[in-house]
Order: structure tokens, then sequence, then C-alpha cells
């Protein structure tokens, strides 16, 4: 019976640098050879997940922006865009509240790039995600905003944030004051819960692969969670296999525990 796999992508199928190991691109190869499917379960919005040496590994579907874009083969089969209303709202209490944003949608990222001056990783997302990183100013009528990223300053008001944003969206704390906001409801676990219903695969036959908190959820709600070595504390109680460092195979390890290659 072919199997449905799930893989994060930032400390989990690729670094802090972006580089792939070599036996994570076999592992995927043989995976597929073997007639599973494979899939990209992100935290990225779609537009953020655009790089040809991760979208060359033949993966057949994206489950993106914490499983607020799904996509089969090329073809977008679920999309939850913020209502204008609740985005307008948002970029209000942020700046009110002095909390940069990073506004993440399936075609384009809205950056409040003075907010968050020279930020290693808001200079990379200008430079890579190119005509699709708008410099955010104020709310403007085409935007179509899945989720958004923040970062939490000594000046900002995050309890008011959280109050006034806290009944809609679900608050995730990262490392490093990076906070994620999730449109309530949604999560990488309801968006796998839409791809196998699509697909028509019981969720026994999926497994699922991660690092953080934003993979919680999919490593409780898939059949077989799989926490990498280098993940957090919190993944690695969450999952029901803990593998190896991402550089030390990791991802081959645990495809070779469960027998799937």
């Amino acid at each position: 019976m072919p199997k449905l796999i799930f893989f994060d992508i930032d400390g989990t199928l690729w670094d802090e640098h972006m580089n792939i190991p070599s036996s994570t691109i076999t592992t995927l190869k043989k995976l597929q050879d073997n007639g599973h499917k494979t899939f990209l379960c992100s935290g990225r919005s779609r537009s953020n997940i655009r790089e040809p040496k991760l979208l060359s590994l033949g993966f057949d579907g994206i489950v993106a922006a914490c499983g607020n874009h799904i996509e089969v083969d090329g073809k977008v089969i679920y999309e939850n865009i913020l209502s204008p209303e609740v985005t307008q709202k948002v970029i209000t209490v942020l700046k009110e509240c002095h909390m940069p944003v990073v506004l993440e949608g399936p075609e384009c990222h809205w950056i409040d790039k003075d907010g968050f001056k020279d930020d290693p990783f808001i200079l990379y997302l200008f430079k890579t995600l190119a005509e699709s990183a708008k410099e955010l100013t104020m709310y403007e009528p085409d935007m179509r905003v899945n989720k958004f990223s923040a970062d939490v300053l000594p000046d900002t008001d995050f309890d008011r944030i959280k109050a006034e944003l806290g009944e809609e969206f679900e608050v995730l704390e990262h490392e490093g004051n990076v906070v994620e906001f999730v449109p309530k409801g949604s999560s990488k676990a309801t968006g796998i819960e839409r791809l196998c219903k699509y697909l028509g695969v019981d969720r026994q036959d999926t497994y699922a692969v991660g690092d953080s908190v934003n993979d919680l959820d999919m490593l409780s709600y898939v059949g077989h969670g799989i926490a990498m070595g280098n993940a957090s504390a919190a993944a690695k109680e969450t999952a029901e296999y803990v593998t190896t460092d991402i550089h030390e195979d990791g991802i081959q390890h645990a495809m070779e525990h469960y027998g799937l290659i």
C-alpha cells in the first residue's frame, strides 16, 4: 500500500544555509521509486517555496502556509485567504504596537522593511522573491494573505497584540523572538487531513517529518510522526520516533526505520 510522507523544509530537508544532504536526495528518489507519494509541508507560504533545487526533487504536492494552501500535482485544491477586514486589522494593530510584520501569501509577500531594518532574513526575502516581495506601507485591496510572521522588539506591545488578534489566530512563538500567526482552525495537520480526504488515503498510512513548534500538530495527527535529531524538545516529545540530525542522514535513517526504503 503506497504511503503519503510529508516533509517540513527548514531544519528538516535543508539546513540554515539551504543545503540538502545528498542522502536526503537519494532517499526521496527511493521513496518515489517504491510507489510512495512525497509532499512538502511547510509554514512557508507558496510564494516562498520556489527554489529549483527543492522543487526538482519530485514532490507530488505542497501543503504551504501551515495548511492554508494545498496543491497536488500542480493543481491548487484548497486556499484560505484572510478577509480584507482581517488583513486591515492586522496591519493597523501591528503598526500601532511596533511589531514589524511579513504578510505571507500564495503569490506575494508584503514586508515592513523599515521595521526590520537590516535583518538578514528580510534582505534574503527581497533578493530571493524579487518582484514577489513588496514593501508594506498600508493596506492594499489586492492583498492575498494566508498568514503572517512578525518580530517581537523591545518596545512591542505583545500583550495587546495577543489580546486583539488571539481570537482569530494561533500565536506560535519561535526562538529568536519570531512569532508566527496562523488562522484559527488551520495547521499543517488540517492541511494533511484535507489532502488525505482528496486522495482517499487513510490517516494511518501517513508519515511526517519535522523539527519545530509549527510541526507539533502535524506530528500528532499523522499515523507516524518523526522528529529530526536537531528538532526542538517539544517536537521530540510529540513524535513517535526521533531520528538523527539533518547532517547525520536523519531522513534516510527515519525512512529505513519504517521500512519505506
